[in-house]
């Protein structure tokens, strides 16, 4: 699993439009599609090792399964930290990955969200999945993937059609994918939920307390309890 060196530079798509400015808001923006997207991966890559080569600017799992990436950082295991990739002076990442994560930090700037801006910072493994979430939203990549190498872990954004193509937009997922979420993280479960199900393709019609929503024959309905927190979550078909 050779990472410190390698990648080409045919993937370099720009913020989205209209970002939220907070890491809070970010993670409810981005949280449910990102993790989505994550079902996606995983049914294309299944349980194949990696290997990423950053000067070729790809990531392997396999023959047949090589993409573009960008990376954003590394978390060592034994220290327990994130290192932000712009950051990391001694593994001679080429500048041409880091274009993502350099752009996340000017977006920290002007936005005054630290955790970008941090060269450094004490974190565990969810912060990853907190950071890769937002970065795969932010940019519209195909997903993200936390790549251990033992001593570490890489995280990186990737793009490819094989996992675009994988999606399964139907009823079953976002009736699995957003309570998973939301296990994970505290939000806001209403703004979270209305914000996934629009990226994917449904109508919402709002309630103070309730959400209905329609896409392809679906219907999906969610009640709230008074601090927006999910109590229940029904579909139908």
């Amino acid at each position: 699993m050779s990472f410190l060196k390698h990648i080409s530079g045919n993937n370099h798509p720009g913020i989205n439009v209209n970002p939220a400015t907070t890491v809070q808001a970010l993670l409810e923006q981005y949280g449910g599609t990102s993790l989505d997207k994550q079902h996606n991966l995983y049914d294309v890559i299944g349980e194949h090792n990696w290997d990423a080569d950053l000067d070729a600017g790809t990531i392997s799992f396999g023959e047949g399964k090589i993409f573009p990436l960008q990376v954003l950082g590394t978390f060592s295991h034994s220290a327990q930290t994130w290192l932000w990739a712009w950051a990391n002076a001694q593994s001679a990442i080429p500048p041409v990955v880091l274009e993502q994560a350099l752009q996340l930090k000017t977006y920290g700037v002007q936005h005054n969200i630290d955790l970008f801006t941090r060269p450094d910072f004490d974190a565990e493994e969810n912060d990853l999945h907190r950071i890769g979430m937002i970065a795969a939203g932010i940019f519209d990549a195909s997903a993200y993937y936390l790549a251990d190498y033992g001593q570490g872990i890489l995280l990186v954004t990737i793009n490819g059609d094989q996992v675009d193509q994988s999606e399964r937009n139907n009823l079953a997922r976002p009736l699995s994918v957003f309570p998973q979420l939301i296990s994970f993280f505290e939000m806001n479960h209403k703004n979270a939920f209305s914000n996934y199900l629009t990226q994917i393709g449904y109508t919402i019609a709002e309630q103070p307390e309730a959400l209905t929503a329609t896409w392809n024959g679906h219907t999906i309905t969610a009640s709230f309890d008074e601090q927006s927190r999910l109590t229940q979550l029904n579909g139908k078909n």
